[in-house]
């Protein structure tokens, strides 16, 4: 069996940490989290409760960051002087920890490795996703509801905040729409290797003949717009309606007109928001959504690639990028990546790390094959 050369991983691992810390940029870092701490010790920032949350989870995640990075070059150094150990006692227990060592500090690296791979215009931002029940009925509606379980406890599980701006429900079950806010560092960078045509098979549950049946539901992720971008809407090009929310079944959560269906008349986008509590607020809320994406669109059409970033995504056979197989075995597969896994109830749990892991590491390598 040949002898690992210490001195040799030891060397590839700096040079990973190095290009982390490099790209990781922590002066800039550090003079973030002093800007958001001087903003978070404002006398009167919980005026704003909005506001307010957004600074501290921003600020907790900005600390989260730092520490995490500056632990790892703490990891590394005691993973040295344990390897010297071992080769200076030769002594077998102190080697084999120090292989274990090795292996769990190239694994969480590794991990930490794919946030320098989000280095896009708008990998920074928080994400705005919409899920769409696609082909396949009302299998297709409850499909939707599980992929917004899923994108809910993955953020759940990174301790991000959502917020829910827009739900459409289906007649008899699940969703035939749903827009909501994933509001972290990177959540754009992340989420955007989601969008796409997502496809469950399984023994339906609605189907009184126990039939397999085949659905779809699309999944678009577009950044959110920032006051930086100057999206400038002329009220003209914008056509208002609104109405009263509702609940499942069609069941009035509301007695007054607040819900808010904005139509950019130029582009035909669409964007309904009813989950705010006033009418005001839905209105604000969907300006932001249609800012977004008229964002997306000026991007794509600047690269003569229409919607580049959300996609054209028809959610039907044959543009497909993920397969979530329930019968007759277990299996999530991204036919991208060829990432596959046999739990489907982690995955459905939000255990989608993986995934998303493959599909930056995947585009990056389709941008390298085309430059």
């Amino acid at each position: 069996m040949a002898t690992l050369d210490f001195p040799a991983e030891l060397r590839a691992l700096r040079a990973t940490y190095d290009s982390i810390v490099q790209v990781t940029d922590l002066p800039r870092l550090t003079a973030r989290i002093e800007r958001l701490s001087t903003e978070a010790a404002a006398p009167g920032l919980w005026d704003d409760p909005e506001k307010a949350q957004q600074v501290t989870s921003r600020l907790s995640h900005a600390q989260g960051e730092l520490e995490k990075v500056q632990a790892m070059g703490r990891r590394i150094d005691d993973l040295e002087v344990l390897m010297e150990m071992a080769e200076e006692a030769q002594d077998e227990d102190t080697r084999q920890e120090a292989l274990q060592e090795l292996a769990a500090v190239q694994e969480s690296l590794a991990d930490m490795e794919i946030r320098t791979l989000l280095n896009g215009e708008y990998d920074e931002r928080d994400a705005v996703v919409t899920i769409r029940s696609g082909a396949g009925g009302v299998d297709a509606a409850d499909f939707a509801d599980m992929l917004l379980r899923m994108y809910l406890r993955w953020a759940e599980r990174h301790g991000y905040p959502v917020k829910v701006l827009d739900t459409s429900y289906a007649e008899e079950a699940g969703l035939k729409s749903v827009t909501f806010e994933v509001n972290a560092p990177y959540a754009y960078g992340n989420l955007s290797v989601e969008g796409g045509t997502h496809r469950l098979v399984r023994i339906s549950p609605f189907d009184n003949q126990g039939r397999r049946q085949t659905s779809f539901a699309a999944v678009e992720v577009i950044p959110l717009i920032e006051d930086t971008d100057h999206i400038e809407i002329p009220e003209s090009e914008i056509k208002v309606d609104v109405f009263r929310s509702s609940g499942p079944g069609g069941q009035s959560v509301n007695t007054t007109d607040s819900a808010v269906r904005m139509t950019h008349l130029p582009t035909g986008i669409v964007v309904s928001m009813q989950d705010e509590k006033s009418q005001i607020q839905n209105r604000a809320a969907a300006l932001r959504v249609l800012q977004s994406r008229l964002l997306v669109l000026r991007r794509a059409e600047e690269a003569a690639k229409k919607k580049e970033l959300a996609g054209d995504i028809k959610a039907s056979w044959g543009d497909q990028m993920r397969s979530y197989v329930l019968h007759p075995y277990q299996m999530v597969k991204d036919l991208r990546t060829e990432h596959e896994v046999g739990n489907t109830a982690a995955v459905f749990d939000g255990a989608i790390d993986d995934f998303i892991a493959a599909g930056i590491r995947w585009r990056r390598q389709q941008e390298q094959a085309t430059a």
